[in-house]
């Protein structure tokens, strides 16, 4: 049983729903020593068609392809094991650890189609559970794995996704870098050029007629939202409105003074001390980053690194 929640990897599930070609949808599930992938990692494997996904630096996944197609053959799941206690020494892994990969023949569209369904449209996190002699596949909704040594669960939570408030190349910048990296992105502007220039490269956007969250948009435990404002007044009802959610990141764009000022105003409405401290800024791992290309790398690196160390 893979005991810490992991974020979904959606692009292997997906994969394996498509009807025209047989797929084995191959999971780590044990590890030992450093790993280069985490448990959970997945990979989907096709008789014709590249595969999606991968397990390992790129030493492993022609062997595995191999392993996939005779469990094709075969009906039945299997479990591989590279690197330490192994017994193919000719594929060593450079990180110096060990992997234990479970091989599943044609898995249940039906349940994947359900996993995929709850963490991606409902962003509710679930546990996928895995026989892992029969191969049979169930889905729970929010509930605890069961320990088990015949069954490998899953708990699998939404992508992180980002809410971008703002105006300006900032703004911008920084939806479309987010976006780009394959994270849903939604960029809310009161500024027709910076939501023309967001939708010129494809990014999904919603006006802003006053300062605030609109009804609309809805905030879960695992959305980050983040200002880039130059006019602050902006700020104050939007952070508000965020602190009553349980976005795993708050922050604004602007320096120290400006977060000062910020904070007053918020103190001002009420907000409360701890509550303040959920609101971070100056944002970015980068001091005093000048042009927006740079400061959005660098929002976007502290962002990832809080929801990964979380």
């Amino acid at each position: 049983m893979l005991k810490n929640a992991i974020p979904l990897e959606r692009a292997p599930l997906e994969a394996c729903l498509f009807d025209d070609d047989p797929c084995v949808l191959a999971i780590i599930v044990g590890t030992e020593g450093p790993s280069y992938r985490p448990l959970g990692a997945m990979m989907a494997i096709f008789q014709t068609r590249p595969s999606v996904g991968s397990l390992s630096s790129g030493c492993v996944e022609a062997d595995i392809k191999l392993h996939a197609l005779e469990c094709l053959n075969s009906g039945k799941p299997n479990v591989v094991r590279y690197g330490l206690g192994s017994p193919y020494l000719d594929i060593v892994l450079p990180c110096g650890g060990g992997l234990q990969i479970l091989l599943l023949p044609n898995p249940c569209r039906e349940t994947i189609q359900g996993v995929l369904h709850a963490t991606i449209r409902d962003r509710r996190t679930c546990t996928l559970n895995i026989q892992m002699q029969s191969g049979d596949m169930s889905m729970t909704i929010e509930g605890a794995p069961v320990p088990s040594a015949s069954v490998v669960s899953l708990t699998l939570e939404p992508e992180p996704r980002f809410l971008v408030f703002g105006k300006g190349p900032e703004a911008v910048a920084f939806t479309a870098l987010a976006q780009s990296t394959g994270y849903e992105t939604t960029l809310l502007s009161p500024d027709p050029e910076t939501l023309e220039h967001a939708q010129n490269v494809a990014c999904q956007t919603v006006e802003l007629a006053r300062p605030e969250i609109p009804a609309s948009v809805s905030i879960d435990k695992r959305t980050a939202v983040v200002l880039f404002f130059h006019d602050h007044d902006w700020e104050p009802p939007i952070l508000k409105r965020a602190l009553t959610t349980p976005a795993y990141y708050i922050g604004a764009q602007g320096s120290a003074r400006a977060r000062d000022n910020r904070d007053m105003a918020l103190r001002s409405a009420g907000v409360s001390h701890d509550e303040l401290a959920r609101i971070r800024g100056p944002i970015g791992l980068i001091n005093s980053a000048r042009d927006s290309r740079t400061l959005a790398i660098s929002v976007l690196a502290e962002i990832v690194s809080l929801e990964r160390s979380s």
